[in-house]
């Protein structure tokens, strides 16, 4: 089938994947722009497997304000100072910067979130189920599910994104190193409210 020019400029615009790339994935989704989105950020994810042990000791920091009531920082680090200094880069970590404001992540990835927490929290899960009369293995499977929900509540790459809930953040980060072709972590976030003690 023949592929809109206009569906592979508007899925460029929306992933920063390569026209080539655009067209491939829209070929494969036979013209399904939404599984064209899929495609590309299956493939993003791969490239940043790859990429995951090369070192990101460059990087940009980026600040945003809300109201002066809130701000928030994110060092969001990639392999060379070249990067760093691209706004497309720099764009991305305003988005973070704005994401951490809104949402407060207290981690940045599953990984990071303590396993004492982790165990207190599937404990205390699984004894609300048992008291609601759940059998212990049907018990335990909720309380998986809570975890679950709980790390895209608290951590900054499981989270929805806040311009457009069907997407991740780690998938939106996934798609950035496909698309710049280095690895780009997070490296730090940092939160803070006026009158909250808890900001992280």
């Amino acid at each position: 089938m023949a592929i809109k020019t206009e569906d592979i400029v508007k899925l460029r615009k929306q992933t920063g994947a390569g026209m080539l790339d655009c067209k491939k994935a829209l070929e494969e989704a036979k013209g399904d722009f939404d599984k064209a989105l899929e495609v590309l950020r299956k493939k993003g994810a791969k490239i940043s497997a790859k990429r995951a042990d090369r070192e990101a000791s460059e990087g940009f920091i980026a600040t945003y304000s809300h109201g002066g009531r809130i701000g928030a920082m994110v060092e969001l680090n990639s392999e060379t100072d070249f990067v760093a200094k691209n706004s497309d880069f720099q764009d991305f970590a305003m988005e973070l910067a704005k994401q951490v404001a809104a949402m407060a992540p207290e981690y940045i990835a599953r990984e990071d979130v303590p396993k004492e927490v982790v165990e207190k929290e599937l404990k205390l899960e699984i004894e609300n189920a048992k008291k609601e009369g759940k059998p212990e293995d049907i018990a335990k499977k909720i309380a998986e599910g809570k975890i679950e929900k709980m790390y895209g509540e608290i951590c900054l790459l499981g989270q929805a994104y806040i311009k457009d809930d069907k997407i991740k953040v780690g998938d939106l980060l996934n798609e950035k190193i496909a698309s710049i072709g280095e690895n780009i972590k997070v490296g730090r976030i940092a939160r803070f409210e006026i009158g909250r003690s808890d900001s992280c």
